[in-house]
């Protein structure tokens, strides 16, 4: 039966997939970002190297992903003390490297696709077919700062690792019995690659720069309690991008000037403790960072009602420190991390993972010991190897 996933393409995870809501490099600023990010249904936005705004027939190209979690870094480096960096291009949101993001045919194999995310890909872009869309609707999808049609009428969706992990999931049974079996006896623990980790106690920079290289790698950071010579003893919390991407750019300020364990606090649950709140103002004010305190202090004016009883209707808050109001703060999740212990049986973290909706899951000894991470890279690795020795 595993040898019946030879004949499925990527066309077949696109099934009713919607199409991509898309960014212009070249016309978008990092404050259109944000915008586009807090009226969106999705997590992320594909920025790509097309304007719709002229009769350009350049062929059109993703050039990467970006999501709340990437401004709020991108803020907290602001160290020109201004908030200039909000009229930056969206570009400068963009990983590094453009292997993240590639373009495939529909007739690209499962095969090949899983290939590709094992070499790092983290999105594979598929153009779709759709209705054609007349002139007047494609103006009407162009009244926001996003589209989903580009000026030739194409319309593109991605496929991401979780889309391929849920997919094999369906044939789980075809790979017996390694579903049953455990991490340890897999070996598809990491407990050095892609492990991003800081100590409870860390300062913000360093806070800053791991939250960047986990959003780099599609993972996490690990909080952990550091004793002796082995700095991962014991996982306290993760700070997690997926966590972030439900906020709002005011987090930025939280992140510039928090240490680990407060910001896991922060950001834990709906509104962060008042005591939090007055720490990050009072540091702002300390490292003269103007703009940023600026940006905190306008965004989250509502966050505490004056002038109305409580018979008075106050106004609707938009935010509320940090922690966005849109669609996607209903996927808001705590700071408590996604742990497995080493006999966890594959299918099972596989599972676990999916339902939090991450790419993966720390493994912790029963006596609370950290081992490392599994992730989706991982489990993939095992499914393409039991193919390969089927083939």
């Amino acid at each position: 039966m595993a040898l019946s996933l030879l004949s499925y393409n990527v066309s077949d995870l696109c099934l009713g997939k919607p199409p991509l809501r898309c960014l212009s490099s070249s016309s978008s600023s990092v404050s259109d970002a944000i915008a586009a990010l807090k009226s969106s249904e999705d997590t992320f936005l594909s920025v790509w190297n097309c304007n719709h705004d002229d009769d350009n027939n350049t062929e059109c190209e993703c050039l990467g992903k970006i999501s709340m979690a990437d401004v709020i870094c991108h803020l907290s480096k602001d160290h020109d003390h201004s908030l200039c960096a909000l009229n930056s291009s969206v570009s400068v949101l963009l990983p590094k490297t453009r292997s993240i993001v590639l373009h495939v045919q529909p007739s690209c194999s499962l095969i090949e696709a899983i290939d590709l995310i094992i070499k790092g890909a983290q999105n594979l872009i598929v153009p779709i077919h759709t209705k054609p869309y007349t002139k007047k609707k494609q103006q009407n999808d162009n009244v926001s700062v996003t589209t989903t049609t580009h000026s030739n009428g194409q319309r593109f969706c991605w496929i991401t690792q979780e889309d391929i992990i849920q997919f094999l999931l369906g044939f789980i049974a075809a790979f017996s019995p390694w579903p049953a079996m455990s991490l340890s006896d897999l070996g598809v623990i990491n407990s050095t690659h892609t492990v991003v980790a800081v100590d409870y106690h860390s300062s913000a920079s360093a806070v800053v720069s791991a939250v960047s290289n986990a959003l780099a790698v599609q993972t996490s950071v690990a909080v952990v309690d550091g004793e002796g010579d082995d700095p991962f003893t014991s996982l306290i919390g993760e700070i997690s991008p997926m966590t972030l991407t439900c906020c709002d750019e005011t987090a930025a300020a939280a992140v510039a000037t928090l240490s680990a364990g407060d910001l896991m606090a922060y950001i834990d649950g709906a509104n962060p403790p008042e005591s939090l709140v007055q720490i990050v103002r009072n540091r702002l004010e300390d490292k003269g960072l103007i703009g940023l305190m600026s940006l905190f202090d306008s965004l989250s004016s509502y966050s505490t009602s004056s002038g109305y009883s409580s018979e008075e209707e106050a106004p609707v808050r938009t935010t509320s420190y940090g922690r966005s109001m849109s669609s996607s703060a209903r996927m808001a999740r705590k700071s408590e991390a996604i742990v497995c212990n080493p006999k966890s049986s594959l299918m099972a973290v596989m599972i676990q993972a999916v339902a939090h909706r991450v790419n993966y899951a720390w493994v912790v000894e029963k006596d609370g010991c950290f081992v490392g991470m599994v992730t989706f890279v991982d489990i993939l690795k095992v499914f393409r190897k039991f193919l390969e020795n089927d083939m």
